[in-house]
């Protein structure tokens, strides 16, 4: 279960690793053409040629799995507008290059982290829902059902903004009514009135996925 979660987190989350300016470009011209639901399932169908057929390559190979994460979502994610989210009220006390480091450094930590949850990932395994209502000229929500390991699905919605370019980007997943971005903003707001801002930040480019680890226990937050 907790693996097929971790797929869902992984679709909305992606990487911050860079990735070719010609593949960034190509990504963006695609984006302007469809809608967010078009989006979602334009990534799941990419994720499955990715995927199937190469798990056990990939799992033996950390880095390359971390290379399919960052070509398939990272055009269609806004990490610079989920950072800001997540860091809440701590974004207007951040200097641009404090927004910067977190954001790199908190979403590889996040890729990391949920890597391994695609390696389950089979054709099918996401269901992007029938959109109903008008599509927000800004915002909408592209609603999705996941099948986990037993057969049930769990309610999976992303969240899209339209950035200054025109194009759809993914910023929130919701998990059953559970908001990662609103998760993650309640444990970095403890953790920066803990230690402050810089040592949360180093903490993250210094210890990863460890560093994630360590805030969801002193929260007492046991979702992965």
């Amino acid at each position: 279960m907790l693996r097929s979660l971790a797929l869902a987190t992984a679709v909305a989350f992606g990487s911050v690793i860079a990735v070719p300016a010609f593949a960034q470009d190509a990504a963006a011209t695609a984006g302007a053409q469809q809608t967010p639901p078009q989006v979602v399932q334009a990534i799941s169908d990419q994720l499955s040629k990715a995927i199937e057929g190469h798990q056990a390559e990939l799992k033996n190979n950390h880095e390359k799995l971390i290379g399919v994460i960052d070509s398939v979502f990272l055009p269609h994610f806004d990490i610079d507008y989920a950072s800001i989210l997540v860091l809440g009220q701590h974004a207007r006390e951040a200097s641009p290059e404090q927004r910067s480091r977190f954001a790199k450094a908190f979403y590889n930590s996040i890729t990391h982290r949920y890597a391994e949850g695609l390696l389950d990932y089979t054709r099918g395994r996401v269901k992007v829902l029938p959109f109903n209502g008008d599509l927000n000229d800004k915002r909408t929500i592209v609603r999705t059902q996941v099948t986990m390991d037993d057969g049930k699905t769990v309610a999976v919605d992303y969240a899209f903004r339209k950035d200054r370019d025109g194009n759809w980007k993914a910023y929130d997943v919701i998990i059953e009514g559970i908001s990662y971005i609103t998760n993650y903003r309640n444990q970095v707001d403890a953790e920066i009135r803990k230690v402050g801002i810089d040592q949360l930040i180093t903490n993250l480019e210094t210890q990863g996925e460890k560093a994630l680890e360590t805030m969801e226990k002193d929260s007492g937050n046991t979702t992965k």
